[in-house]
């Protein structure tokens, strides 16, 4: 009787871990992939870093929890409203998400979304493939109404650092890097192929070793980046790059002591000059680049001088030819205490 017990604890621990494991993620797409956009011509994406995107407890991080901008679930649950919000006035078509959990959370954000609609008027659905970063337990995924043609999948290729030519004026001990919290996928809308990176590089861009290594992943995808323009798709790599663009500088003119966006721009690193991507960025006013707070002085109340942009949108030469509208949305306040992210979206519309 007593095995008979163990066998049925032991049948019931497989059972929730499966489910616990599906609740995590959700790459694989439908055997036939459909378009429920209201406009079969008009494409909005939106990239947004929500800031802990987390309903169900993860230890390590402690989140929700006294280390978390989230003390609880109560406050968890308001930060996804606010979310939601935000992502209602938005309206993508395609919204690429940093620092979600998995996809417990994008399915409530739907939920939220699609509240009080018939099931034939619903039009998301949810994507996302588990990262490998434990400290945080964040990952990248999307809501979109477009299905992609391919499963969500990463890369664990690693790439020595310091890169060849690095900017970051690292003496420690070198190392390898890789891409702990990405996707990658492909899409067919309007008959054009596109590859898609959703991406959200290591944090601090003015360190060195953390800028050594951000160089390294950006070799990384710039590998499987060229894979994709070798094979002609058009090309969109999103996210959260804590990084700034020494090109397309932001509205404080903050200057990157990297490569990591000319590597992903493919004007530097192995693949240099081999493609070419660009920044939605150089088709907004300089003044409204910005997309992230920093409260560098600790008063609780952002000015402008504490604003940067380390979110980015890069997409190819035929994208960029067909973008019809591009900003970031500055709808919210920054201060703590707030209940939105500390980070704004960027939106960008194509007619394809």
């Amino acid at each position: 009787m007593f095995r008979t017990f163990q066998k049925l604890l032991w049948f019931a621990a497989t059972i929730l871990a499966v489910v616990n494991a599906a609740d995590t993620e959700c790459p694989t797409v439908p055997v036939t992939s459909s378009d429920r956009r209201p406009s079969n011509n008009s494409l909005r994406i939106v990239q947004y870093n929500v800031e802990w995107l987390f309903m169900d407890y993860y230890s390590q991080a402690d989140c929700p929890g006294q280390h978390c901008p989230w003390s609880n679930q109560s406050e968890a649950t308001i930060h996804m409203n606010y979310v939601s919000n935000i992502v209602k006035i938005l309206n993508p078509d395609i919204l690429n998400l940093c620092e979600v959990e998995g996809c417990d959370e994008l399915n409530i954000l739907i939920d939220n979304l699609e509240s009080g609609l018939t099931e034939t008027e619903k039009t998301y659905k949810p994507y996302l493939k588990q990262g490998t970063d434990s400290a945080t337990g964040q990952n990248v995924g999307m809501i979109t109404r477009i299905d992609p043609t391919m499963n969500l999948y990463r890369t664990d290729l690693r790439y020595d650092y310091p890169v060849p030519g690095s900017k970051c004026g690292y003496t420690g001990t070198p190392g390898t890097s890789g891409v702990s919290k990405h996707y990658i996928t492909e899409f067919t809308i309007s008959s054009t192929k596109i590859a898609m990176i959703g991406l959200h590089l290591l944090a601090y861009p003015t360190d060195s070793q953390r800028c050594a290594e951000r160089e390294a992943q950006a070799q990384v995808l710039q590998n499987i980046i060229y894979g994709y323009t070798s094979q002609k798709y058009e090309i969109i790599v999103l996210g959260d790059f804590n990084d700034f663009d020494g090109t397309v500088v932001d509205a404080n003119n903050n200057l990157p002591i990297s490569l990591v966006l000319d590597i992903m721009k493919g004007t530097a690193g192995e693949y240099n000059g081999k493609y070419q991507l660009f920044s939605v960025a150089e088709t907004m006013v300089q003044d409204t680049r910005f997309t992230d707070w920093y409260d560098e002085n600790n008063n609780c109340v952002s000015t402008l001088t504490e604003f940067s942009m380390i979110d980015h949108v890069l997409v190819s030469s035929y994208l960029l030819d067909r973008l019809n509208n591009s900003y970031i949305y500055h709808g919210y306040d920054e201060f703590c205490g707030k209940y939105n992210s500390d980070h704004y979206p960027i939106v960008i519309d194509f007619i394809l």
